[in-house]
């Protein structure tokens, strides 16, 4: 044994002993790196070899455990996808097969170059005042993901209804800071950027590319100074502001609402929500006081970049080159068949994933997924019931929120209807704006009708969960429940401390500083007595302050503010799961694996579950735009958790050791 193990052995001798019995990787857990102590980086102990000997690779993202069960999954709905090519024209797996081929055919796309664009620039270069202006705006091929979003969704004040929603756009790069923020990489991201601009419209071939690239950045920097930051953009209470017609044409002048709402499909709708008002307010007034051939110059832009993979191989090039090499650190470029399954599964993602779940989701492991759904959420009633600082009055709305909480696992129990879905084969580029143009006349539907708690936002063949805000619903789709996160193979410990962690973290989000703010009915508006959500804020506030300590970079440290959600979520969730796997043992020892115990591999399971690669560029941008706190801290929660200082001999001095009265415990 070398002096690194003796160093373990002295700091923590219970587990050392088990760790000197085993060999360098533990079956069912290889990439450990047993040289490190758990109670000084439990990430790292965990996954340090495996990182060590791990790569980017150049066709994804990030290696790890997600982006491999990714990958799998990509390469089966390509496989599922191909046998649609036998199907009868006119039926929809035909559609699937259309659509998918027709993007393959890049030959047809060559040929054609931009004529297929030509229409939608033509349209804007011929218009010559603000109403036809707004009138694009608001048009279904231009509105959705421009200046303005719109999208229906429910009522926060009446939760029995569905109401149209606006919200800020109008920028191509992530969010504000990337305009603002004066560093070194941030003047370098905004110069790829402007050269982006400059090569796409030379590319359509529009004169003075380079000088206008220059007014379209200034005009996006103008709208980041109006834009409200990511903190407070999520706030839901802050965003909830009624406001009808006759209010919008007042309190944001400059912008043609009649004309943006005609475009947009919403002629005599009276009520929205606008979610940040200043925002919007600001947003109207650069419609109104810029010059119009700037704000044509903009949505010209924005009109090529939304559709350029559907264009020539000039403009994906261009496309993979800002963003996903410069802006997100993805140095492959994917093959066109994988960027065809993900084309086709926006376009037609459930008539795909009806067919993904007839192969891949058993219905015994559905089965068993929903009976471990189930002892989550009575592991969580029970920490309901045993929380300290709540009082009765709380804790019964939380019950009741619980009690009506609507499950969805593996696929949806109806399915989309895509009948009135055009497909063309030969034509891509047609095909991709009349999908766009099918969701959004789809989530317009939506008006005059109470929300469907039962439909999913997010397809069966999708890699992760979801919980679905104010609806009080959580879906686990069939692609997440495979191996490594879910595995017949597994002890109860290792698939509760994967599996079970994500279904209680999904579930804790309804209890999340957002969710706790949603009663039973989806109604905004906290119900909870003032002490309980004094409380509550200082048990967030703390676990801000331990995730801002975070520093991955010397000039970029975690934002406790951005991340609060899914940390509490994360929190909550592991603790709950935990919970729940105590009580599927009912009092019966959990069987050893290798030597380590069952709680162990809970623990080892849960940090596991984020062993990643990621390039420094994009970590970098995970952490100014990602909700979610970086995987490495992700995984290192457990320190909150007393059971994994008992399972592990954690003790005073080391790292990641918080002594029992600064351990936070939200739910």
């Amino acid at each position: 044994m070398g002096l690194a193990h003796h160093a373990l052995l002295l700091a923590i001798p219970a587990f050392a002993v088990l760790a000197a019995a085993q060999p360098p990787s533990v079956a069912g857990f290889e990439g450990m790196d047993w040289t490190v102590a758990p109670g000084d980086d439990f990430y790292r102990f965990a996954n340090g070899t495996w990182l060590a000997n791990a790569a980017i690779l150049e066709d994804v993202e990030s290696a790890g455990v997600t982006g491999k069960l990714r990958t799998l999954t990509t390469r089966r709905i390509a496989s599922i996808i191909d046998d649609t090519a036998k199907a009868a024209p006119g039926t929809e797996a035909r559609k699937i097969w259309d659509y998918y081929s027709s993007f393959l055919d890049e030959a047809t796309i060559e040929k054609r170059g931009i004529q297929p664009l030509q229409p939608f620039l033509e349209e804007i270069r011929l218009v010559g005042d603000r109403r036809s202006l707004s009138r694009l705006l608001g048009a279904a091929e231009t509105g959705p993901g421009g200046l303005l979003r719109l999208f229906v969704g429910p009522d926060p004040d009446v939760p029995s209804r569905s109401v149209p929603f606006l919200e800020q756009g109008g920028l191509g790069l992530p969010d504000r800071r990337y305009y603002l923020d004066e560093s070194e990489g941030m003047r370098t991201i905004r110069a790829k950027y402007l050269a982006y601009i400059t090569t796409l419209l030379n590319l359509v071939q529009e004169k003075e590319a380079e000088s206008r690239a220059a007014k379209i950045l200034a005009l996006e920097t103008r709208i980041a100074q109006v834009h409200w930051d990511q903190v407070d953009a999520r706030d839901a209470v802050k965003g909830n502001n009624h406001w009808n017609r006759k209010e919008l044409e007042s309190r944001a002048p400059g912008l043609d609402w009649e004309a943006f709402f005609q475009a947009a499909l919403l002629p005599t709708q009276e009520t929205f929500v606008v979610s940040q008002p200043s925002a919007v307010i600001g947003i109207a007034a650069l419609v109104g006081g810029e010059a119009l051939d700037g704000l044509k110059d903009w949505l010209l832009f924005h009109a090529i970049r939304k559709r350029t993979a559907f264009l020539p191989r000039a403009f994906v090039k261009a496309s993979h080159q800002f963003h996903s090499k410069a802006l997100n650190g993805y140095t492959g470029f994917p093959s066109r068949w994988e960027r065809g399954v993900a084309v086709t599964n926006a376009a037609l993602g459930e008539a795909v994933g009806r067919l993904y779940v007839k192969d891949y989701c058993p219905p015994g492991e559905k089965a068993r997924a929903r009976a471990m759904v189930d002892t989550i959420l009575a592991a969580f009633a029970m920490r309901i019931e045993s929380l300290a600082w709540m009082t009765p009055a709380t804790k019964a709305r939380a019950r009741a929120k619980l009690a009506s909480l609507k499950i969805g696992v593996g696929y949806p129990d109806t399915w989309q209807d895509y009948s009135d879905l055009q497909v063309i084969l030969g034509d891509a580029f047609g095909n991709a704006v009349r999908a766009e143009r099918f969701h959004h006349q789809g989530n317009l539907k939506k008006l005059g009708h109470p929300p469907d708690r039962s439909e999913w936002g997010m397809t069966p063949q999708t890699v992760n969960a979801a919980n679905m805000g104010p609806l009080n619903a959580f879906i686990l789709p069939a692609a997440h429940l495979q191996p490594p996160f879910f595995d017949q193979r597994h002890t109860a410990a290792q698939d509760y401390g994967a599996m079970g962690a994500i279904i209680g973290h999904e579930i804790s989000h309804s209890f999340d500083n957002r969710g706790a703010r949603y009663d039973a009915e989806g109604r905004l508006g906290n119900g909870w007595s003032a002490e309980d959500s004094d409380q509550f804020r200082v048990l967030g506030d703390a676990l801000v302050r331990q995730y801002d300590a975070y520093r991955p970079f010397p000039d970029l440290a975690v934002n406790g503010h951005l991340t609060l959600g899914e940390n509490i979520a994360d929190l909550a969730g592991l603790a709950v799961a935990y919970d729940a796997y105590r009580l599927f043992l009912n009092g019966t020892n959990a069987p050893m694996v290798q030597g380590l115990t069952g709680d162990q591999q809970f623990f080892l399971s849960w940090a596991q579950t984020w062993r990643s690669c990621q390039s420094a560029t994009t970590r970098r941008y995970l952490l100014v735009n990602d909700p979610h706190s970086p995987d490495e801290y992700r995984a290192d929660i457990v320190r909150n958790l007393d059971a994994w200082y008992l399972a592990f001999g954690v003790k005073p001095g080391q790292k990641l050791y918080l002594a029992p009265k600064d351990r936070i415990k939200v739910w």
